[in-house]
């Protein structure tokens, strides 16, 4: 991205010019560098140049993975336009660049938070557009950071100062979206038709599930029914004709497996010779042999190595897998996945233990070796209590004393300072690295983050604020916290438009603009200087 924004400005400004010489005296009132600024302060016209630019981030992201699996991307989950535009702002502060963050568009959060039905379980019942619709707004407010941070950089070089080389080097909030597209709302034509809309939003890479659409569980509760192979490769399929059709040839599909956790499929696929898919998925159902004289009426039978079975069909007309298949399962759908148009996998498991998630992806691995997954730290895993029990069997097999420790109780905050903690601690830290390195894993996301901190925050605040300490709550807990880090949204008129709408206005009506940034804003009270106290600042209306 190196002079990016330069050369749109010098581009836009010629263009300006020659508008400008070609309509003659009518265009007098147009200012030729100011609109060339505006140009340069938006650089993505439409959904479709971010799906084009991001889709074209991740690839490159995943070449440079296949070289070296130190290289591994990262997410948070968001679930409105503000959260995700603040994440990528404190990650161009904290890390300077947004190499390699993501941002992940979570169908559990869009439930649970952006329906119009209310507050929803994540079981596809929300409605289909508010997918794209939170793209499109994570997008705008995206859009409006970059506008923002090049507006203050054009303010500073109207000035004097010497900021041109980083409006020549700006680099842009605009990251790849994984969007959860959940089952797919419906046959194959509606994953079609719903991808298109979540493509013009701006998403690069589209994330599906082998659930039934009408019977979809979050992936880390019980009742998930998956679907035949080939239901889903008609799916994979929709989504790869939604990408070429609005010319993103290389959007990105993330195949996603719940085949660990689904003990039932919905209907038995149709094999038409020995040993094809719709064969290998049979032979996962549970059956038992009978004589053809104790089928019932209506029965459904098979006819496995030479015998009469009937598939294990409870009451609601689901047929069951048998027991301990799910790991042969797994791995048979991510072949099956990348084998026909898929990308990166997606594997939901039980438990976050990279020794078990590399068990699976290896045995991928061994039949397509630069597979790749994508891999959801959850939250709904105990995470402490998961990493104290692995270092508990470690520690164990090591042959340490274990008697200090309740193996039934190890969540206990008596253990917080001792050498399990420590080392189940260290764990949970290189959890990440370790699982890109030995489990090849490419993107490491938290679906619901955003969603458990802004609950956390309203508790901690809301117990100080309506206790004693009063306003102090706000003050010690909140503002001291985002003056003292410098969080871009303590000035939140700034961060709303305010600055940058003032000199819009500038540009449409001259010195007769009415512009809110005047002595009287108490914005201006958030200006760094070194001499301020605390004392002196005052609360924001």
């Amino acid at each position: 991205m190196k002079n990016l924004a330069q050369s749109n400005y010098s581009s836009a400004l010629q263009t300006v010019k020659d508008l400008k010489a070609k309509y003659g005296t009518t265009w007098n009132a147009i200012n030729p560098e100011s609109a060339a600024r505006m140009v340069t302060q938006n650089r993505f016209k439409t959904g479709l140049d971010i799906a084009k630019y991001t889709a074209a981030i991740m690839r490159k992201d995943m070449d440079e993975y296949d070289e070296n699996a130190s290289n591994y991307t990262q997410s948070l989950g968001s679930w409105h336009g503000f959260v995700a535009q603040q994440n990528i702002i404190a990650i161009k502060k904290h890390h300077k660049t947004t190499n390699k963050r993501y941002i992940y568009l979570s169908g559990w959060m869009v439930a649970a938070l952006r329906s119009e039905f209310g507050p929803l379980p994540d079981q596809s019942m929300h409605e289909k557009t508010a997918v794209p619709a939170l793209i499109k707004e994570i997008y705008d407010f995206l859009r409006q950071a970059d506008a923002i941070e090049l507006n203050d950089l054009f303010r500073r070089l109207e000035k004097g100062e010497d900021v041109q080389d980083q409006i020549d080097n700006f680099e842009t909030h605009i990251v790849p979206i994984i969007a959860d597209i959940d089952a797919g709302f419906g046959n194959e034509e509606a994953t079609y038709l719903l991808t298109k809309k979540m493509i013009e939003a701006g998403a690069c890479a589209i994330q599906i599930e082998n659930q039934v659409s009408d019977a979809k569980q979050c992936g880390h509760q019980d009742g998930k029914v998956t679907v035949p192979h080939e239901d889903f490769i008609a799916k994979l399929n929709a989504i790869r004709y939604a990408f070429l059709e609005l010319g993103v040839d290389d959007g990105i599909i993330v195949a996603r497996t719940d085949s660990e956790g689904a003990s039932l499929t919905q209907k038995l696929p149709v094999s038409t010779e020995p040993g094809d898919l719709a064969s290998q998925y049979l032979a996962f159902v549970e059956a038992e042999e009978i004589a053809i004289s104790d089928a019932k009426e209506d029965d459904v039978l098979l006819k496995r190595d030479g015998k009469l079975v009937r598939p294990v069909r409870l009451s609601n007309g689901l047929y069951k897998f048998k027991d301990g298949s799910n790991i042969d399962r797994v791995v048979l759908d991510c072949i099956t996945s990348l084998q026909n148009g898929a990308d990166l996998l997606w594997i939901e498991t039980d438990t976050p233990n990279v020794k078990q998630i590399a068990q699976m992806v290896n045995r991928v691995k061994a039949v397509v070796p630069n597979a790749k997954l994508v891999y959801n730290n959850s939250p709904s895993f105990n995470w402490t209590l998961n990493f104290r029990n692995q270092v508990y069997e470690e520690m164990l097999a090591e042959g340490d004393n274990m008697t200090g420790y309740d193996r039934n109780n190890l969540m206990d905050a008596q253990y917080d300072d001792s050498e399990l903690c420590h080392r189940a601690d260290d764990k949970i830290r290189t959890f990440q690295a370790d699982g890109s390195r030995e489990a090849g894993i490419f993107h490491h996301l938290i679906t619901l983050p955003t969603y458990h901190t802004t609950a956390l925050h309203m508790n901690d605040l809301t117990e100080g604020y309506f206790g004693e300490e009063g306003m102090l709550a706000y003050v010690k807990g909140v503002q001291r916290q985002e003056i003292r880090k410098g969080v871009a949204c303590v000035k939140h008129q700034r961060m709303a438009g305010s600055n940058l709408g003032d000199d819009h206005k500038t540009f449409f009506a001259g010195d007769k603009a009415l512009k809110a940034d005047g002595a009287k804003n108490t914005s201006s009270q958030f200006e760094s200087k070194k001499n301020t106290t605390e004392r002196e600042l005052v609360l924001e209306k």
